[in-house]
């Protein structure tokens, strides 16, 4: 029920208070501090956070800093995130999982599509206009980790990007029990079964 409501209908103030969670979420993952956004509506948030994300992951690359351990803070938070949803949303099924997904992503500026048998697809993304293909792909931890907290399980995976020069993104979500008896092939990078 919670999550057909929210479906149909967000608030701006719990949009807003969402959007702050990823924004704390982020700025603990580059160890940095957020910006202030005291008086601004969702959508400037919303820009803002684009602007903020790009510049902390841009700020790490070319400083060459600890790349695969920011991945994983990004990644661990936003499991904690996708957790907290999934926990106050009362998520139960996979199913149930997919939809809050697409319901999150279709609230920041993303355009998600699932096909029910694993494929994903992303025709619009907001944040793919001022992303690099090097930052999409250290940003799309936080997708994995949102995914997986979500599912309780299930894994997010992408094969190509809108950043790398596509005409949409596309991948597979599979939820756990697939997951667990496969290993999912991501451009050359192999993340092997849950269990």
């Amino acid at each position: 029920m919670l999550i057909k409501i929210m479906q149909i209908y967000m608030p701006e103030f719990l949009k807003r208070k969402k959007l702050k969670e990823l924004f704390c979420l982020t700025a603990d993952a580059f160890e940095t501090e957020m910006p202030a956004l005291r008086g601004l509506a969702f959508r400037e948030c919303l820009w803002k956070y684009a602007f903020f994300s790009k510049e902390q992951a841009e700020l790490c690359l070319q400083q060459g800093c600890r790349v695969e351990e920011i991945k994983s803070r990004l990644y661990h938070n936003s499991f904690l995130f996708g957790e907290k949803l999934r926990k106050s949303l009362h998520v139960k099924t996979w199913d149930e999982s997919v939809e809050v997904l697409k319901t999150f992503y279709q609230f920041i500026g993303i355009d998600f599509e699932y096909d029910g048998n694993k494929a994903f697809v992303i025709r619009q993304c907001s944040f793919s206009k001022y992303y690099s293909a090097e930052v999409c792909a250290l940003i799309s931890s936080m997708d994995e980790g949102l995914a997986t907290g979500l599912s309780n399980g299930g894994r997010l995976c992408f094969t190509q990007r809108i950043t790398d020069g596509s005409h949409c993104c596309k991948g597979v979500l599979q939820n756990e029990d697939i997951a667990a008896e496969q290993s999912l092939d991501c451009k050359g990078v192999t993340i092997r079964g849950l269990k």
